[in-house]
């Protein structure tokens, strides 16, 4: 089933405005608030072979899709459809954030963020290469986690006091026990195949605030993908995550000691809930020097991330200055011990 979002007071086609949050005509100016939009989804959930061919109803053309596509513009009217089916049923997010950065300020938004590069060609921060710009909902699944934690270890506290003409060092052992229980909410882990994990990871934070009742109309003009991954699979990314945080909560229960020896350490993470949604992404694909560099940015926050080219000449004549500007420091330090310069 492909959805269209049509102005009830021209015809024309609506679409998902960042800017206030409503479906907008571009034609007559109309605004449509989403959360009073009225919608029914098909409870259907596509086969693993699921047919890629779509009709758009608006000219009529041919709509070829990936299996994983939720949403897309047609490529002959630039109208943008949502494919329901794949937003139904089990397929069906819970939450979405919108989009909050509009296309034209995310492009001047990356120009801004090339133009800072310091070590960067002087030809890539005029940023006028870029190939395409995509605004993508990704689909993500925020886990709800907790750790069982059992903790021995040896431990020790110094103490060194004076007596007399003496100093004594005293060393106390201990053997500590630790039982903890952490539960960490809505941790992210995307669940596309296409996009770079590591791209995605960077993007974080999220405002979870803004996590919004899922109504197709947020995706009108943007394209979107179900999920890949589902939660067992995604799991392991999950817990690895949070690996880095259990261990540091770990050590600060043992801050008082001097020394800390763990003879077992037993961590036992499970999910509680996991929930689908979708998070905006902007995707920027950018040609220089016959190469092509894909950055993202966060659709909420503005956050950009990827790696620009770097030159070579810019990295040398950095360091010349670092090295440059260090001799001159040593000089002056130098003649105000009496040295002299030399």
């Amino acid at each position: 089933m492909i959805l269209h979002y049509k102005c009830p007071g021209c015809g024309s086609d609506m679409a998902f405005n960042a800017e206030n949050g409503d479906l907008s005509c571009h034609s007559c100016g109309r605004q449509e608030n989403i959360e009073k939009y009225p919608e029914e989804l098909k409870s259907i959930r596509f086969s693993d072979n699921e047919a890629t061919e779509f009709h758009c109803e608006n000219c009529g053309a041919v709509l070829i899709t990936g299996a994983e596509t939720a949403a897309t513009n047609c490529g002959f009217c630039g109208a943008g459809v949502v494919i329901a089916d794949r937003l139904s049923g089990q397929l069906a997010p819970a939450k979405v954030i919108p989009f909050t950065i509009s296309k034209e300020e995310a492009m001047a938004a990356f120009k801004k963020w090339c133009s800072k590069g310091l070590l960067t060609p002087k030809g890539f921060m005029n940023a006028d290469r870029i190939k395409n710009i995509t605004g993508i909902y990704v689909p993500f699944l925020l886990f709800d986690l907790n750790s069982k934690v059992q903790v021995s270890a040896e431990c020790t506290k110094v103490r060194t006091y004076t007596e007399g003409d003496y100093i004594y060092t005293e060393t106390k052992f201990y053997d500590a026990f630790r039982d903890i229980n952490l539960d960490y909410l809505k941790i992210p882990v995307d669940a596309s195949v296409k996009m770079s994990d590591e791209l995605m990871d960077k993007l974080e934070p999220y405002p979870y605030d803004q996590l919004k009742e899922f109504k197709t109309p947020y995706l009108a003009g943007y394209m979107a993908e179900k999920y890949q991954y589902n939660d067992e699979e995604l799991l392991p990314r999950a817990k690895d995550k949070i690996g880095g945080y259990i261990n540091s909560y770990i050590s600060s229960t043992f801050s008082s000691y001097h020394s800390v020896l763990y003879k077992n350490k037993h961590i036992d993470t499970r999910n509680v809930n996991s929930h689908y949604v979708l998070l905006p992404v902007w995707m920027i694909s950018y040609d220089y020097n016959k190469a092509e560099y894909t950055f993202a940015m966060n659709g909420q926050t503005g956050k950009i991330v990827g790696k620009p080219p770097i030159s070579r000449g810019r990295v040398t004549a950095w360091f010349s200055g670092i090295t440059a500007g260090t001799f001159f420091a040593l000089k002056c330090v130098s003649y105000m011990m009496g040295g002299g310069f030399w």
